[in-house]
This record gives structure tokens, sequence and C-alpha cells, in this order.
């Protein structure tokens, strides 16, 4: 914790900071971008996101209090701007996100930086008929296998709200697999 606020110092101090934010970017493009693309999909349009983020990061560092780790307070971040990003790009195409979706699941197979299969294709489509909150669960959960309490921290849900909605996640997700 001690070597988080050190960091953070070194962040907002205007001598160290573009070295600081360069090792920000260097230790969380990876985990941001792999969260990011669990939202979006599409690898163009997690990158857009990215740079969204670390701009967000960037101007709202003054504001981060500490109330949580600097990692979930990216996450949050991230998180926010992918479902954002989403709700815009079903907007602008007059469709609705679950539309956008399925849409963007079909151009999965055709997706150059997916390298899954027919059943991650199955997995993918039982995700994206969950609701927003219960996808965002099992994704980080499933996929990232962050703990409950992180997660608790990005989405500001108490734990046990998220164990309930990642066990209904698994359970409509079985049972759309089984009958497909």
């Amino acid at each position: 914790m001690q070597e988080e606020q050190e960091f953070i110092k070194q962040l907002l101090n205007t001598k160290t900071q573009n070295q600081a934010f360069q090792r920000l970017i260097l230790d969380y493009q990876r985990p941001l971008y792999n969260h990011i693309r669990t939202i979006v999909l599409n690898h163009d349009d997690t990158d857009d996101v990215l740079q969204n983020t670390f701009i967000k990061i960037f101007q709202h560092l003054k504001n981060f209090k500490g109330d949580s780790k600097l990692f979930s307070w990216m996450y949050r971040i991230a998180t926010n701007e992918a479902l954002t990003f989403l709700k815009q790009k079903s907007k602008i195409s007059s469709i609705s996100s679950e539309t956008l979706q399925n849409k963007t699941i079909d151009n999965l197979e055709a997706d150059v930086f997916f390298d899954g299969n027919e059943i991650q294709l199955k997995l993918q489509k039982a995700i994206a008929l969950l609701p927003e909150k219960q996808q965002l669960v099992f994704k980080m959960k499933y996929f990232e296998e962050l703990k409950y309490e992180t997660i608790s921290e990005i989405l500001g849900t108490s734990v046990g709200g998220l164990k309930a909605s990642y066990h209904i996640a698994v359970k409509k997700i079985e049972a759309f697999v089984s009958t497909n």
C-alpha cells in the first residue's frame, strides 16, 4: 500500500508524472485491454476504449481519493468507458445494445485476434443473453479470475450480491449451452 501511495505521488508530481504514467501504461495496458475486450469483444473497438480509458485516468488522477486500490479505480473507469462506448455505438447504429452485441459475436469468427472455437462462441452467445450486470460479474470472475472483493470495488456492489449474480449467470449459461 505504501508503494502504491508513493507511485500515486509520482503520478501527481509534474516532475515525475511523465515517467510514472509511462510505467502505469506498461503495467496496466495488457490487463485493461483484456478486461475491455471481454466487454466490447472487438479488437479495434477495444483499442479505442483503452486509449480513452488512459486519457480519463490521466485527467482524473488528481481526484483519486485512495478509497480503493488504484487497480480497482482504473478498472472502474475502463468498465464505464466500455459500457459507454457500447451504448453510443448502438445509438449511432440505431439498434439495441443486444442486437449490437449479437452482431459483434457473429463477427468474432472473422476477427483475426479471436482464437476461440465453436464452444467459446456458444459461451459468448450465452453471456450476451445475460443482463448487463450479470455479464460484467461473470466476465470478471470467469475470464479475468478477479476476486469478489476486487469486483466489489470496481462495480460498487456487495460481495454477497456479486456471488448471487455470478451463481445466477452460471445457471443461465449452463441452461443455454445444454439446450443449444
